[in-house]
C-alpha cells in the first residue's frame, strides 16, 4: 500500500547531526510532505528541539517508537556500529530507511544490510548528500564530451579543522573499535566519505573500485582512527583516484575533486555543488548546480516510484575502500615536532605543519604523502 502525504517519520538520533535532520523535517513538514511522529535517542530530548512539530512520541527504544507510531520512514542518525541492528528493527516494522553514512562499519555488515533490504521489499537510502547534486551528472557529461580530453586521473583534497572536542562528543568518535565492535570512524570513512564516493560517481556510473587500494593513515590527535590520511585506487574503468584529507588543517576550506585531463581540468567543490571548467585554451567557467534532498527523493520513491538516488548498492565502491581502511594497520601517530598545538575555547587544536599544501599537492599529482616526501609518511598496500 502506497503511503499518502504527509509521510509519518521517526528520527533515531536527535542530538548532534540529528539536529540537521530536524531542520530538514521542519521544512518538509511545513510543505506537507512529512510528519515527525516519533524520536528515539538514549538521552532525553529537550522539548525545545521539537518545537513546531506537534505531538511527538519519544522512547529510547526504536521498536517501541515504531510500534506506537507505525512510521513509514525511519531516519538513522546513530553511531556507525549501530546502523545494521537498528536498520533490521526498522525493516521488521515495515518502515523504509534513510541511514546516515557510512551505511555500516564493515563490508560483511553491508552485505547483510543489502540482503535485509532486498528481502523486505522496502526502500533504503544512504545519506551521501553529494550524490543528490546534479553537478555529478554535469561533470560526467563534460568528461564524456571531451571537454578536457582524455582523463588522466582524479585527485581529491579536504582540509578541515576539528579540535579535541570533536572526539570528546561521543564514546565512538575517533574509534576503530568499541566494546569489541568495529566502528571505523576516521577522516576518510566519515567526514570525508563524500569525497571517495563522489569521485567514484564521477569516474564511473557503477561507482566500483578496481585493483589494489593504497593507504597512508595517520593521526595527530590522541585517537585510534585517522585524522590525516590519503588513499589511492582505481575506478572499474581504470581511472586513478587519490583522496588526501586532514582534520588538522591551518585553514578550513571546501573540499574539492580535481579531474585532470589532457587539455585542462574540472574542479568540483562537492559541498557547494560548484563546478569550474578550466581548459588550457579558455578562461575558467564556474557553474553552480541544484541539488535534490535525499529525504525528498526517498518520499518521491515510495509515493511515486521515482528512482532512489543512493540505494545501498550505489555505495559498494565506497564500502570497499572502508573495508580496506578497517583491515589496514592502525594509523600511525604524527610526531609532536611536526605539529602546532594550541588550546582554544573549542578544545585543543592541532595543525600538522605544511599539511594544507601537502593535501592539495596530492590532489594535483594524484600522489600519496610518502611520494611527496612527507617525512612522517609511509605506505601500506591493501587488497580490496
Amino acid at each position: 500500500m502506497t503511503p499518502t502525504l504527509p509521510i509519518p517519520v521517526v528520527l533515531a538520533g536527535v542530538h548532534g547531526h540529528g539536529r540537521s535532520h530536524l531542520r530538514t523535517l521542519q521544512r518538509l513538514s511545513e510543505q506537507g510532505i512529512v510528519r515527525l511522529v516519533g524520536v528515539c535517542d538514549p538521552r532525553p530530548v529537550p522539548p525545545s528541539l521539537l518545537d513546531g512539530f506537534g505531538s511527538v512520541t519519544y522512547s529510547p527504544d526504536l521498536s517501541d517508537v515504531l510500534r506506537t507510531t507505525g512510521a513509514a520512514i525511519t531516519i538513522l542518525v546513530t553511531p556507525i556500529h549501530t546502523h545494521l541492528p537498528l536498520a533490521r528493527t526498522a525493516l521488521e516494522h515495515g518502515s523504509h530507511l534513510l541511514v546516515e553514512k557510512p551505511p555500516t562499519a564493515t563490508l560483511a555488515e553491508f552485505e547483510e544490510l543489502c540482503t535485509a533490504v532486498a528481502l523486505s521489499g522496502l526502500a533504503c537510502q544512504v545519506g551521501f548528500q553529494s550524490l543528490g547534486s546534479s553537478a555529478v551528472a554535469a561533470v560526467r557529461s563534460l568528461i564524456a564530451d571531451g571537454a578536457i580530453g582524455a582523463v588522466r586521473g582524479i585527485g581529491g583534497a579536504g582540509t578541515w579543522i576539528r579540535t579535541s572536542a570533536y572526539y570528546e562528543r561521543a564514546a565512538w568518535a575517533g574509534r576503530r573499535r568499541l566494546d569489541g565492535r568495529d566502528v571505523v570512524d576516521g577522516a576518510l570513512t566519515n567526514p570525508f566519505a563524500h569525497a571517495i564516493i563522489t569521485a567514484l560517481a564521477v569516474a564511473d556510473a557503477e561507482g566500483a573500485v578496481s585493483g589494489p587500494i593504497e593507504l597512508e593513515l595517520f593521526h595527530a590527535h590522541a585517537i585510534e582512527s585517522d585524522d590525516t590520511s590519503c588513499v589511492r585506487f582505481r575506478s572499474s574503468t581504470g581511472v586513478p583516484i587519490s583522496i588526501a584529507v586532514t582534520l588538522c588543517a591551518a585553514e578550513h576550506r571546501p573540499p574539492q575533486l580535481v579531474v585532470h585531463g589532457e587539455t585542462g581540468r574540472i574542479i568540483f567543490e562537492y559541498t557547494l555543488d560548484r563546478v569550474t571548467l578550466d581548459r588550457d585554451s579558455a578562461d575558467p567557467v564556474t557553474t553552480v548546480y541544484p541539488r535534490t534532498g535525499l529525504m525528498e527523493n526517498l518520499v518521491a520513491h515510495i509515493t511515486r516510484e521515482v528512482p532512489l538516488l543512493v540505494p545501498p548498492e550505489a555505495t559498494r565502491g565506497f564500502m570497499t575502500v572502508l573495508e580496506a581502511v578497517r583491515c589496514a594497520p592502525d594509523p600511525r601517530p604524527i610526531p609532536e615536532s611536526a605539529q602546532q598545538v594550541s588550546v582554544t575555547a573549542e578544545g585543543t587544536r592541532r595543525i600538522v605543519s605544511g599539511i594544507d599544501e601537502l593535501v592539495h599537492r596530492s590532489a594535483s599529482h594524484i600522489a600519496l604523502f610518502s611520494e611527496l616526501d612527507a617525512p612522517w609518511a609511509s605506505m601500506t598496500e591493501v587488497a580490496p
